[in-house]
C-alpha cells in the first residue's frame, strides 16, 4: 500500500523544472517546424494519438492552417501558465497570429517513453491587451 501511494505521488506530483522546459520546448520546436513549412517535423512532436487521426504530415498541416492560422504563420509565442487538470498537462501559450492579434492556445501535453507530445491544442477565449 505504501508503494502505491508513492507511486501516485510521484506520477501527479509538481513536475519537474526539466520537464516543464521539454514542454516550452516541443511547443516551441513544432512552432518553429511550421514557420519554416517543415511538415514532418511539425507531425513528429504530435502525439501518436493525433498522427493516427490525420495519419500524414500534410493532412495535419491541411487541418493546422484552416483551424489554427496563428500557429501556422506564428510570431511572438510566450509562455503563460502551466497546469495539471485530470492527470493532463495543460500549456497556455500567447501567440501573435499573421494578422498582428493575440490569442491564447491551451496545449495538452502528455509524455511518452521518448518525450512530450502535443496531443490536443485549444483556442481559448483572447485576454483584452488594449492599454
Amino acid at each position: 500500500m505504501r508503494s502505491l501511494l508513492l507511486c501516485l505521488l510521484l506520477w501527479c506530483g509538481p513536475l519537474a523544472a526539466q520537464d516543464r522546459t521539454a514542454i516550452e520546448t516541443v511547443i516551441s520546436r513544432q512552432m518553429e517546424a511550421f514557420t519554416a513549412r517543415d511538415e514532418a517535423a511539425a507531425f513528429d512532436f504530435a502525439s501518436p494519438l493525433i498522427q493516427r487521426l490525420f495519419q500524414t504530415p500534410e493532412g495535419f498541416s491541411a487541418m493546422v492552417r484552416q483551424g489554427y492560422p496563428m500557429v501556422w504563420d506564428n510570431r511572438d509565442v510566450r509562455f503563460l501558465e502551466l497546469r495539471e487538470i485530470e492527470g493532463f498537462w495543460w500549456q497556455k501559450v500567447l501567440v501573435r497570429g499573421p494578422d498582428g492579434a493575440a490569442y491564447v492556445l491551451d496545449y495538452q501535453m502528455v509524455e511518452l517513453a521518448d518525450g512530450w507530445r502535443i496531443n490536443a491544442v485549444t483556442l481559448l477565449p483572447s485576454p483584452d491587451l488594449s492599454v
